[in-house]
């Protein structure tokens, strides 16, 4: 239970739209009561993600109101408890997701939501999103098989970098996009097989010349021309999974394109396309989290975090400049310590 009342900063959106430099803002918020299920957690970290603008846009939100609290996944210590919490006590560590509830020093979550952890790390926070969007995305939306051809677009971000790995373990070649020298070093160092830097090469004749006979799955991340390429370089019974398209979040509009309609492109070599949250796959969650906390513990995971340190929820706007203009090396995160 709370003794006193707690006084604490959050970033909310003051309404829809993709333009976070003039929508979002920073409150103050105060936390005087428990519901009997819930902790209450003092967040360490928080992790930004593309898909933040989204939220901004309102297509993660269910009633569509504003003002509203930003943010989706943390890590931190439980303060205080509900009366009836019976498995978390004061001090404990836990991650947890909930809309809104990353962009905050302060954090209230039901006890069933939120999972125990030895430390409250950035590594262990990111596998409750980036981390399960690359395994549930490759493994079960992919179906990758061992001596694919992988694609993975965006490869240095915080999904790409995980799902390299993972499609290394799982026995496949690996290739991945960046933009940057130093990304082409990471990704090296992750075990990529071949590492396209698009600033330096072409996606399309690097995939047409060394990749004949296509590309099996491509996990995309990107969107755009890049999108199109994929598609045009899939194998026969190839798969591309839709993680997402940061290319266009940052507009207002999709882009509107005029060409032949995708099938022509699919159907002759019956490859498909397929969109993908792993949101949609609740039951998949614990088997796929346990995994990568095991890999995770047994140091067969490297989770790259970006090495730029962004304190305080004053400084959400400068780290969603840092993802959308391309620099991070990782998973981008907010510290709270």
């Amino acid at each position: 239970m709370l003794k006193n009342s707690i006084k604490f900063k959050k970033a909310v959106a003051i309404s829809f739209g993709r333009n976070y430099k003039e929508i979002l803002r920073i409150q103050e918020e105060v936390v005087d009561s428990l519901s009997p299920d819930e902790v209450l957690i003092k967040n360490s970290f928080a992790g930004v993600n593309a898909s933040d603008l989204n939220m901004m846009a309102g297509q993660y939100l269910a009633d569509k109101k504003t003002p509203f609290d930003l943010g989706f996944e943390f890590t931190g210590e439980v303060v205080a408890t509900g009366e009836a919490v019976k498995n978390l006590k004061a001090g404990d560590k836990v991650i947890g997701i909930k809309t809104g509830g990353g962009y905050r020093e302060y954090v209230t979550l039901k006890e069933s939501d939120a999972i125990p952890v030895p430390e409250a790390t950035p590594q262990a926070m990111s596998l409750i999103t980036v981390g399960l969007a690359a395994s549930i995305g490759l493994s079960v939306v992919g179906e990758m098989t061992k001596g694919d051809i992988v694609l993975i677009t965006a490869a240095a971000g915080g999904v790409g970098n995980i799902a390299v790995q993972l499609a290394k373990q799982a026995g496949c070649h690996v290739i991945a996009t960046c933009s940057s020298a130093d990304k082409v070093s990471m990704l090296r160092e992750l075990g990529a097989d071949r590492i396209i830097n698009y600033k330096e090469e072409s996606l399309e004749q690097v995939l047409t010349n060394e990749y004949p006979a296509g590309i099996n799955l491509v996990f995309e991340n990107v969107g755009g021309e890049v999108f199109d390429v994929c598609v045009a370089n899939l194998a026969t019974r190839g798969r591309l999974v839709i993680c997402g398209f940061i290319s266009e979040y940052q507009q207002q509009e999709p882009v509107r394109v005029t060409s032949p309609r995708i099938y022509h492109k699919l159907l002759w070599k019956s490859a498909s396309v397929r969109g993908y949250l792993y949101s949609d796959y609740p039951e998949l969650i614990p088997q796929h989290l346990q995994h990568l906390m095991g890999l995770l513990h047994d140091g067969k995971l490297d989770v790259k975090i970006d090495p730029v340190r962004f304190e305080g929820v004053e400084a959400v706007i400068d780290a969603m400049d840092h993802l959308h203009n391309g620099r991070n090396k990782g998973k981008v995160v907010i510290s709270y310590k």
